[in-house]
């Protein structure tokens, strides 16, 4: 199966799950083809899963005066904040008949690319059921899916830079709970690449289109005028919206 690669730009966190969204539905309607793609959030976001609750996860208030969207996802999982110049994340959308069918498989036949391109950096990772990658005891990664129409979309995470103390301003934690002994806790469950070595982010965005071109026929391409009309649409009427984002 050919894959269509797509390298990394910026876009607002709406566009960036409305593209998910209308690759989606090109799949599924014959018209797009398999899909990897690379990109980043500006401004600042923070993405909430599926099934989470927006004010119960998410500081709206510190959010908006930080100039930070915030936008639910249509995958599960919980409340990420995705900063600007501290990330990588990718998406892979293709017909769900080529990955394995169990959950926790698939998460780690598709989160093999990821170690591999950690691997070319220099840094030796481990896949941590269900859908994480730690390095030395720490996430470095994070990964949700869901399967829409026979169609698997995968999206997930590489912390390039981690910000905590800006992470806790965001996200709805107790402010009792915002503490240095606290503070301290994350910093020793979670990594990322700075803490790790000084790599530019132009080389692990070149050893993750690398990695997860490995085993793949895949053709360097770009969005189509019908995938981002489609998108556009997505983002303004649903991923911008109040019924949306405020499902639950």
């Amino acid at each position: 199966m050919n894959f269509r690669l797509i390298p990394f730009r910026y876009h607002n966190a709406y566009m960036n799950m409305a593209l998910d969204e209308s690759i989606l539905e090109g799949i599924r309607d014959g018209i797009s083809p398999p899909t990897i793609r690379f990109y980043g959030w500006e401004p600042s976001a923070v993405s909430i899963g599926y099934f989470q609750g927006i004010e119960y996860e998410v500081r709206l208030e510190a959010c908006r005066a930080a100039g930070v969207d915030v936008v639910r996802r249509i995958t599960g999982g919980g409340a990420v904040y995705h900063d600007r110049d501290g990330e990588l994340t990718y998406s892979i959308l293709a017909p769900q008949e080529i990955f394995p069918l169990e959950s926790e498989a698939c998460f780690r036949f598709i989160c093999a690319d990821i170690l591999a391109a950690l691997e070319m950096l220099g840094i030796s990772a481990s896949f941590q059921p269900i859908n994480d990658i730690l390095v030395d005891g720490k996430k470095i990664s994070g990964n949700a899916q869901t399967r829409r129409y026979d169609v698997l979309l995968q999206h997930g995470t590489l912390l390039y830079r981690v910000d905590v103390e800006k992470m806790f301003t965001l996200l709805n934690v107790s402010e009792e709970k915002i503490s240095d002994k606290l503070i301290r806790s994350v910093k020793k469950r979670v990594t990322s690449v700075t803490d790790i070595a000084p790599i530019p982010f132009e080389r692990v965005v070149a050893a993750f289109e690398t990695a997860f071109s490995r085993n793949r026929t895949v053709e360097r391409g770009d969005y189509t005028a019908a995938e981002l009309e489609r998108a556009r649409v997505l983002a303004e009427q649903k991923y911008r919206s109040r019924e949306w984002n405020y499902l639950r």
